[in-house]
C-alpha cells in the first residue's frame, strides 16, 4: 500500500499538519523538524510528487456548534447550499460537521477523510489551530484569521450604510445591538455602525450600545435589550442590529411596549433573512449573497493563488417600512 502522511506523521512522532508544511516548504517549523519529517518520509518511500498533483475529491463544511443546527439557521444554510452546489459543479463531493471546543476534533474530522476544509463562522483559536494541524487545506466563511485565505461580506461598510441611511431619515440617538465582539463580523459592523456617526459629527453613546447573548437566548435577550433602551431617560430613536433575528426581537418588542416603528423607532437588522421582508412592518436590513459566500469559500480552495488571500464581497441595504 501506498504511504500516506498519517503513515510520515507516526513514525516521526509529529501531526500530520507538521507533516504537510515539512513535505510543501511551508514556514512555521525548525529546520531540524522538517529534515526529521524528510528524512522519515524518504526512508518510507513516500512519493512527493502526491502533494503537488493530487486533486481535490472531498471538502469538508465545518460549522461551529454555537450556531445551533442548520435547520433553525438560516445564514450558514444557505452559505452551504452555495458550496454544495460549486462543489458537485466542480466534481467533488461535500459533507458536513458540526464541531464544540470540547469535541475530539481530530478524530471526527479523519472521519470524514477529507483533502479541504471550509470552516464557516466563528471558531476559537484553539479550535482553528486544531484544524489548521490536519494539514489540509483551509478556507474561511464569514471569518477572518492571519494567515488564512478568508472570504467576507462587506460587514463594516453594511454597519455603515445602515447607520448612515438612519441618519438620513433625521435620526439621531441610534443604539447598537451588538453580539459578541469574539465575532469577526460583529466586530466588523460596528465599526461600520461608529463610523457613521463620526461621519455625521456624532459621537457615539456607550449606553447606546448593548451586547446581545448569541444562540438559543438570542430573541429573549434581544428583547430585554431594547425595553432597557426604551427606558433611558433619553431613549434611541433608531436601531441598529447586528443580525435580522435580534432585530426582529427589537421590533416585537417596541410592538408590546406600544413603541410606534418606524414613527418613534426606526430598526435595520443585518443579513436579509425571508423573515425580514415578512415582518410587519417589513425590516429594513443589509442583504448578504449567502450562496456566493459559499461558492466564492470552494474558488478559494480551488484556486487559492487567484486574487488576494481575503476575498471581501459586496453588500446592499434594502429599505422597507421599519425604517422608511
Amino acid at each position: 500500500m501506498a504511504v500516506t502522511v498519517r503513515d510520515i506523521a507516526r513514525a516521526a512522532g509529529v501531526s500530520v499538519g507538521t507533516v504537510s508544511r515539512a513535505l510543501k516548504g511551508q514556514p512555521g517549523l525548525t529546520e531540524a523538524t522538517r529534515a526529521q519529517v524528510c528524512a522519515v518520509a524518504a526512508e518510507l518511500g513516500y512519493d512527493l510528487g502526491r502533494l503537488r498533483t493530487r486533486p481535490l475529491k472531498r471538502v469538508l463544511f465545518l460549522l461551529h456548534r454555537q450556531h445551533s443546527a442548520l435547520s433553525t439557521n438560516l445564514f450558514y444554510s444557505q452559505v452551504l447550499q452555495g458550496a454544495e452546489e460549486a462543489c458537485r459543479d466542480a466534481g467533488m463531493a461535500l459533507s458536513f460537521l458540526s464541531l464544540g471546543p470540547t469535541d475530539p476534533v481530530l478524530e471526527q474530522v479523519e472521519l470524514h477523510a477529507p483533502d479541504a476544509l471550509l470552516c464557516a463562522g466563528f471558531f476559537e483559536p484553539e479550535l482553528l489551530q486544531l484544524l489548521r494541524d490536519t494539514g489540509c487545506p483551509l478556507v474561511l466563511i464569514d471569518m477572518w484569521a492571519e494567515g488564512l485565505p478568508s472570504v467576507n461580506p462587506d460587514h463594516r461598510h453594511g454597519g455603515c450604510q445602515a447607520t448612515r441611511h438612519l441618519l438620513e431619515q433625521g435620526r439621531r440617538h441610534i443604539a447598537y445591538l451588538s453580539g459578541s465582539p469574539a465575532h469577526y463580523s460583529v466586530r466588523q459592523r460596528g465599526l461600520g455602525y461608529r463610523q457613521a456617526l463620526y461621519d455625521a459629527g456624532i459621537l457615539a453613546d456607550p449606553q447606546l450600545e448593548v451586547l446581545v447573548a448569541d444562540g438559543e437566548a438570542l430573541d429573549q435577550d434581544a428583547a430585554r435589550a431594547m425595553r432597557a433602551l426604551l427606558a433611558l431617560p433619553t431613549p434611541p430613536d433608531a436601531v441598529f442590529a447586528f443580525n435580522d433575528a435580534a432585530a426582529l426581537a427589537a421590533l416585537r418588542a417596541c410592538q408590546e411596549l406600544g413603541v410606534a416603528v418606524p414613527g418613534q423607532v426606526a430598526i435595520v437588522g443585518f443579513d436579509n433573512l425571508a423573515a425580514a421582508a415578512q415582518a410587519s412592518p417589513a425590516l429594513s436590513s443589509v442583504a448578504v449573497d449567502k450562496p456566493g459566500l459559499g461558492r466564492a469559500g470552494v474558488a478559494r480552495l480551488l484556486h487559492p493563488d487567484d486574487g488576494p488571500q481575503d476575498v471581501v464581497m459586496p453588500v446592499q441595504l434594502v429599505v422597507r417600512g421599519s425604517s422608511a
